[in-house]
């Protein structure tokens, strides 16, 4: 695993950096495809990722999507210090979508061809439909969305803003669903550039908080309206106030786990400098 120059690293001995690394990994994995209906839980993800080996009673497709979201995790990492360009972006997919579909209309590695959107039911409880970005406008807006991601790598961001970055490049992509599957995952692995230039650890969004970050993520979307050329990717940005806070909330869970490694790092020094006085 190539490690990325993470602030929570620092201090760490080598096999703490490696465990920290890998509960990250795991983690993002199993929330993020878990909030697509993935069954396998934390532990056999884990199982899976580093054994290479299938859960008994689970779907192939739950594990194909854990190794297949592991892998752009690697991707991520190892272009982290370079432009991320459309093709980037392809790759990115292609490793999420790990399931074989051979349907033109579903391609994978490429851009939507087909219009999507999505059943979504009001804070008035009126039922209504989320229409997307239309196919034909889906390269003007994933290359402002693509510039905006870029623009916002290049700066060191402090832990508040690198989030807030995480949080408006999310809700851009999310709301153009520039892919015919795999949307969700794209996004919470993309966003996280930002985060991870800056020297942060990833956001990871808690499976326990699915209805809430659906919830948040449709009222953006209704407030905003349909994408088009012409409106840009974040024509409401004042809407994202909410997604921003539910952010920085989920932002704890990753906070705990290097909180965890550097405990583990103090009561080994501790231990080490009593030997020393001995």
């Amino acid at each position: 695993m190539k490690i990325p120059r993470l602030k929570a690293l620092n201090g760490l001995d080598r096999d703490l950096q490696q465990s920290l690394l890998s509960q990250i990994r795991d983690l993002w994995t199993h929330t993020s495809t878990a909030l697509e209906g993935n069954t396998l839980t934390l532990g056999e993800t884990k199982f899976v990722i580093e054994e290479g080996l299938t859960v008994s009673g689970k779907p192939l497709k739950d594990h194909q999507e854990v190794m297949g979201h592991a892998r752009a995790i690697e991707l991520i990492y190892q272009g982290l210090d370079g432009t991320v360009t459309e093709s980037c972006l392809f790759d990115l997919h292609r490793a999420v979508q790990s399931e074989a579909v051979a349907d033109i209309y579903k391609p994978c590695g490429a851009w939507k061809v087909e219009p999507n959107g999505t059943y979504a039911v009001t804070e008035e409880e009126r039922q209504t439909f989320i229409e997307y970005a239309a196919p034909e406008d889906v390269p003007t807006l994933m290359a402002e969305w693509l510039a905006e991601l870029n623009r916002l790598a290049v700066e060191p961001l402090s832990e508040t803003d690198a989030v807030n970055a995480y949080a408006r490049l999310h809700l851009g992509f999310v709301h153009l669903h520039p892919f015919w599957d795999g949307n969700g995952r794209m996004a919470r692995l993309l966003s996280n550039i930002p985060v991870l230039r800056s020297g942060h650890p990833p956001v990871v969004i808690d499976v326990r908080d699915r209805k809430e970050y659906i919830d948040i993520l449709a009222q953006y979307e209704l407030a905003s309206g349909q994408l088009t050329a012409a409106t840009g990717v974040w024509p409401a940005e004042a809407q994202g106030r909410s997604f921003r806070a539910f952010c920085r909330r989920s932002y704890q869970t990753t906070r705990h786990l290097v909180e965890q490694a550097s405990d583990q790092q103090a009561r080994r020094n501790r231990r080490h400098k009593g030997g020393d006085a001995g």
